[in-house]
Order: C-alpha cells, then sequence, then structure tokens
C-alpha cells in the first residue's frame, strides 16, 4: 500500500479539520470534506490510502466532538457510512426478484466474495471481461503487486497470448480511473459521443 510522507499527511490532516470546524455537521459526508480538501490541496485524495487517511481524521474529530443526546456525532457518522453503501432498489418498486438476484450478483462481484468464476487466460489469470475479439481487462499479479491490465492479445500456436500493447494499472491507479469515469463520461457527451 502506498502512503505519503508526514508533510503530507500533516497538509491533508489540517485541511480536513479546517474544513470540519467550520461546516455544518447535519449536511456535511466525508465525500463533501474529501473533495473540498482535494481542491484546496490539489491532491487526489480519492485514492485508497488517503481516502482511507482522511476518514481516520474525520473519524477522530467526530469522536472528540460533544453529542447531544444521541444527536450530532451519530448523524454524521450516519452519513459517512450511507455514502459507502450501495444504492438498494425498493422492494415493492414491481422489479421482481430477477432485479434483485442480479444486484446481489453484482454486490458479490463487488465485494470480492469469491462466489465467481472467471474465465482464465493462458497464464492462469482470470478474464474479468472481454472488450472486443483482442482486448481483454484481466486481474494479474506481478512482482507482489496486483494489477488491472487492460491488453490486447495475439493468436499464437492456437493459444491467446498478451501483447505489449496495453496497460497495467496498480490498485492504486485503478481506483483513480474508476473515480475519474464520470467525468471522463461527461467529456465524452461533451464531444458529442453517446454512453449507453
Amino acid at each position: 500500500m502506498a502512503s505519503d510522507g508526514a508533510e503530507t499527511e500533516k497538509r491533508i490532516e489540517e485541511t480536513v479539520l479546517d474544513i470540519l470546524k467550520v461546516s455544518n455537521m447535519e449536511s456535511m459526508t466525508e465525500s463533501k470534506v474529501r473533495a473540498e480538501a482535494s481542491k484546496r490541496l490539489g491532491l487526489d485524495l480519492s485514492v485508497s490510502h488517503r481516502k482511507k487517511f482522511v476518514r481516520r481524521v474525520v473519524e477522530s474529530f467526530l469522536a472528540s466532538q460533544p453529542t447531544d443526546a444521541g444527536g450530532e456525532e451519530a448523524e454524521v457518522e450516519a452519513e459517512v457510512e450511507e455514502e459507502e453503501k450501495p444504492n438498494q432498489a425498493n422492494e415493492g418498486d414491481g422489479e421482481g426478484e430477477e432485479v434483485e438476484e442480479e444486484e446481489e450478483e453484482e454486490e458479490d462481484d463487488k465485494r470480492g466474495s469469491g462466489k465467481r468464476e472467471y474465465e482464465r487466460d493462458e497464464s492462469g489469470d482470470p478474464i474479468i471481461c472481454a472488450l472486443s475479439s483482442k482486448r481483454r481487462v484481466t486481474i494479474q499479479e506481478f512482482r507482489g503487486k496486483t494489477l488491472v491490465s487492460i491488453r490486447e492479445f495475439y493468436d499464437k500456436d492456437g493459444k491467446q497470448l498478451p501483447s505489449s500493447k496495453g496497460v497495467s494499472l496498480t490498485v492504486e491507479q485503478w481506483e483513480a480511473f474508476r473515480n475519474a469515469v464520470p467525468r471522463i463520461e461527461d467529456a465524452i457527451k461533451q464531444l458529442g459521443g453517446s454512453i449507453d
């Protein structure tokens, strides 16, 4: 796991605390704090180790604040927890069990529960998806690091092998990319492309 130096962590902590001290605790969420601190510092605080660090600062701040009869602190913590929960389907919306099962499968996939079996490539790496007949997304281990590999494959002796055309992202890079997807989709729409 990557880590920032003490000076960077101190700057992050001071900025997060400054934001929390002047914020309305009834409407502030951890996500909003992170976004504001990220803007002030010019740092991406959505990467895993920084996100966890911000969470510890927020939790420490909340723990140090007086509460009114089970009040404010619990409400803010509930909001922090609520951000992390995926939207759940309303049971009475008429969508039926099929939608619930699909959502459960998606949640299992997100949690990495191990319930899903993936097809494996020639190297034994799980194939997460095929982007085209020659491009795949796989997960692999390399020098002790987990990588998300988006790569072109070629045929040789009846086997599909990875080419040098592609990119392998560390988990932290993948998280940064994943968090940028809404901005990428907006840019595609602005350029006249369509997103299904």
